[in-house]
């Protein structure tokens, strides 16, 4: 039998490799041998491993959906708890998995704090959001660890999920932010952002929040 290390596997800028037959043991191991500090993504789940690169434009969206987020808890003045591409896993699921971000709303003071998350007695980030390559694998880990609202963009469009009765039902409005069009405000400011940059965006889009707070 050839063994290879992990170390040996290129996983090209918008690609991703999937490994069968991981046990939890060899999940942790590899996530072990892989460390904290790289710009790959991983979603595990019922024993199927993926690990992904990321493209450079994936990466600008959601920094860009990432800020709009903050935007709204500011100018809402919600309390919250950021945890960024952390990884979130628990054995009892069989289930592990790395947002492009995340937010603790609800359990924001729960959270407080905290340099490292446990499953076992912590909970799921309340919100999380994905850009251009959710997998089946990556939906059914956010399903297993119980992530109440998903955020997925992909070619432009934005799709908010809800977890209700342990399953994902796509919703047209956001359960953290009902008051606004998520889906119209989202797209068309990742638009606006090619064309006049992401600082201009940004600056709009706190703008429409705070004319639509009253």
């Amino acid at each position: 039998m050839v063994m290879l290390q992990l170390r040996q596997l290129v996983v090209q800028p918008g690609q991703r490799i999937s490994l069968q037959d991981v046990d939890w043991a060899e999940f942790e191991a590899i996530l072990e041998e892989l460390g904290d500090r790289r710009p790959s993504r991983i979603a595990y789940f019922d024993n199927l491993l993926e690990i992904r690169m990321p493209l450079p434009k994936h990466e600008k969206a959601k920094v860009l959906i990432g800020d709009m987020v903050k935007i709204l808890l500011e100018e809402l003045d919600i309390d919250n708890e950021g945890f960024g591409s952390s990884t979130f896993k628990r054995t009892k699921m069989a289930a592990g998995i790395e947002p492009d971000d995340c937010f603790y709303i609800e359990h924001a003071v729960q959270m407080r704090g905290k340099d490292r998350v446990d499953l076992a007695i912590d909970p799921p980030p309340d919100l999380a959001i994905e850009v251009d390559v959710t997998s089946v694998t990556g939906l059914d880990a956010y399903q297993a660890l119980g992530v109440p609202e998903l955020w997925q963009f992909e070619e432009g469009q934005l799709r908010i999920s809800l977890l209700q009765n342990g399953v994902y039902q796509d919703s047209a409005v956001s359960a953290h932010f009902p008051q606004f069009d998520i889906v119209r405000m989202v797209e068309e400011a990742i638009a606006q952002a090619k064309i006049e940059g992401r600082s201009q965006t940004l600056k709009g889009f706190r703008r429409t929040v705070q004319g639509s707070k009253f």
